[in-house]
């Protein structure tokens, strides 16, 4: 048993090149992960988790929320929470604006429930995120110099072996438990299981419900030990058709957790660690 499970984990898989078509169209998906690592990741300089009271803002550095630019008083405003409902108070003369407009006190939507409210500073840009019954101000620069020294991303070489065929098992109200980098556990429903045979292998992943009706993994496999994030990777798929579906590794993606320590990724659950290696996809320079 034990010589026909390690034959199985070896199983070797062949290289099948890629058509034109594909690889136009992957490139094309490709610099849409870049643009939105430029737009919402790589600018982020700051998240600081707010106390119960006022959390001050400002250039000082004794602010609660301290951020050090030039055109920023010592003492901004304050970040309030009281009772899961956040507010900004603006100091005299203070930079921080909301819509263009200066303000003297106003409530802040958080990310979740919904779209958040963004305040401005300068080239900064603040908002407030809930994990966990917790909330945060995360700050983004506009002039964040990890978005001028980026360099791209860097991916296995595109093979069409790893574009396999799935069945779709519809979760039927099952959950299961994602937990995520600040060391919280939530138990999230499950859009469907996906079945599918990899190097010799029955394998299977578990899915939530994604965007535009599609679905979302979030997975990890034995390549994490050598050349992937070993927080494990992402991977979009669009809806099942008639139970069927197509899962194409050469799309898994690095999290947000990859590329900045301000994210709060979440983090493979059990039954999404493969014991494969799968060698597509995006790799991960922080190995080296």
């Amino acid at each position: 048993m034990a010589l026909l499970l390690i034959l199985a984990c070896s199983t070797p898989v062949f290289a099948q090149a890629p058509d034109a078509a594909y690889r136009t169209e992957f490139t094309q998906w490709q610099q849409k992960q870049i643009q939105d690592l430029k737009d919402n990741w790589l600018p982020l300089v700051g998240l600081f988790w707010l106390k119960e009271g006022d959390n001050t803002f400002g250039s000082d550095k004794d602010a609660r929320i301290s951020i050090e630019r030039d055109y920023l008083l010592g003492r901004e405003g304050a970040f309030r929470l009281k009772q899961g409902t956040v507010w900004f108070e603006s100091s005299p003369g203070s930079h921080v604006r909301l819509g263009k407009a200066s303000f003297k006190e106003a409530m802040l939507m958080a990310s979740p429930p919904g779209p958040p409210t963004v305040l401005e500073a300068g080239a900064l840009r603040m908002f407030v995120i809930q994990r966990g019954g917790r909330y945060a101000v995360r700050v983004k620069d506009r002039n964040s110099e990890a978005v001028r020294k980026f360099k791209g991303l860097n991916f296995f070489p595109l093979n069409t072996a790893y574009r396999v065929n799935a069945e779709f098992l519809p979760g039927d109200g099952k959950t299961m438990t994602v937990p995520n980098v600040l060391g919280d556990r939530q138990e999230v429903p499950i859009a469907g299981e996906l079945r599918f045979q990899l190097k010799g292998q029955q394998l299977h992943l578990d899915a939530i419900e994604g965007e535009n009706g599609g679905l979302f993994i979030v997975f990890s496999d034995l390549t994490k030990k050598t050349d992937t994030y070993p927080g494990g990777r992402f991977l979009d798929v669009a809806a099942p058709r008639d139970g069927k579906l197509v899962l194409d590794f050469n799309k898994a993606y690095s999290p947000p957790c990859a590329f900045t320590p301000y994210a709060t990724c979440p983090l493979p659950p059990k039954q999404n660690q493969l014991q494969v290696e799968i060698p597509a996809g995006e790799k991960y320079s922080g190995h080296q």
